[in-house]
């Protein structure tokens, strides 16, 4: 019986013992066959691993559902669009990773090829060119086999829709999706037993993690290239009120690039599987930058990614806190985080509900 990690799970797939959480909570049982229903309720309690039955564990092409009961999450993941952007991806990931580790050996001085780093992200973008498109792309991806690679594609992605929201340049674009493709650029130079470490880092791994802000600023400061890519290299962790690394700048002193690069970077690591947990739920993320995102986050920016950000979760099907599910059909905009469901024959406000809140998206 194989154990396969979670983000490698398939619909189809049947699960050979019965799945307990650390607190011995029973989360599946035995011979119970894998939907993408499952696999995000193993993401949401953070199983890291299940044994699969050997007989199934090629999984299938996907759920046998017929189209009009599918959620919008499986209706977008049976696309002939969505399987080849997700190969596309992946090539653009693994070419990525390969220019990446030829700057090392590039002279310093050297003008880098931005075309050449911006052709993939360029091409991903070609084929799906609504921002709210992409984002159902990336919200239904399943967590990559080199997470550092995909994360930084990732940030790239979510920086060019960012900057085309903010009504950028077309030249700025290419400069915010470039600092959002090399601002973690400075993990080449962390150890892989810290940086793919399978368990929260102790307080001295994590000191080490954050000197990738200055070690990617190092790497790129004497390269013929925008300031702005090399300062969200530096600054991405940085935050207005003063409370970020490594310079505890605020707000004035940040680059305005970094910045935004900072909103996209967080919002896709919070929103993406880690080896220590599942993914968070896009709402609760959604929840935090609301709570501290003014005080964290330039308002002119984060302001802006909440609102569109947000509606590209209408139609996604939703679990509540109460344990009911349904599709999101509006966004309150004095209320972000607590968007209107519809649920069966009713229609849930879930800003008007004390205590409720979306759990997962389904």
């Amino acid at each position: 019986m194989p154990r396969i990690l979670t983000q490698n799970l398939i619909p189809g797939m049947v699960v050979a013992e019965d799945v307990y959480t650390y607190n011995n909570q029973l989360v599946l049982l035995k011979d119970t066959e894998l939907t993408d229903k499952s696999i995000t309720k193993l993401e949401f309690y953070s199983i890291l691993s299940v044994r699969i039955r050997e007989d199934t564990a090629s999984g299938s092409s996907e759920e046998k559902i017929p189209q009009e009961e599918m959620s919008y999450s499986q209706r977008i993941k049976a696309s002939q669009e969505f399987k080849e952007f997700k190969a596309d991806f992946e090539g653009a990931v693994d070419d990525f990773k390969g220019q990446v580790n030829g700057l090392l050996t590039v002279s310093k001085g050297s003008k880098v090829n931005t075309e050449g780093l911006l052709k993939d992200t360029n091409d991903l973008l070609r084929k799906t060119p609504s921002g709210l498109q992409i984002f159902d792309m990336l919200h239904n991806m399943r967590m990559y086999d080199d997470p550092t690679f995909a994360h930084c594609m990732n940030v790239a992605l979510i920086c060019h829709v960012f900057g085309r929201w903010l009504n950028m340049p077309d030249r700025d674009v290419d400069t915010l999706t470039l600092a959002g493709l090399l601002h973690d650029v400075g993990k080449l130079k962390i150890p892989e037993q810290i940086l793919g470490k399978p368990a929260k880092l102790t307080d001295n791994e994590y000191q080490i993690i954050k000197t990738h802000t200055v070690e990617g600023y190092n790497i790129l400061k004497d390269f013929d290239m925008d300031e702005h890519i090399k300062n969200a290299a530096l600054m991405h962790h940085e935050r207005s009120d003063g409370s970020g690394y490594p310079l505890g700048l605020t707000s004035e002193r940040i680059d305005d690039f970094a910045k935004i690069v900072s909103i996209a970077d967080v919002y896709d690591a919070m929103t993406s599987a880690r080896v220590y947990r599942g993914p968070l739920c896009p709402f609760k993320v959604i929840s935090i930058f609301e709570s501290e995102g003014l005080q964290k986050y330039d308002s002119k920016y984060i302001l802006t990614f909440l609102e569109y950000i947000v509606n590209s979760y209408v139609n996604n099907r939703v679990l509540l806190s109460n344990g009911l599910e349904g599709d999101i059909v509006l966004i309150n905009k004095l209320d972000l985080s607590h968007p209107m469901v519809h649920c069966g024959s009713h229609y849930i406000d879930l800003s008007h509900e004390h205590g409720l809140y979306v759990e997962a998206i389904l």
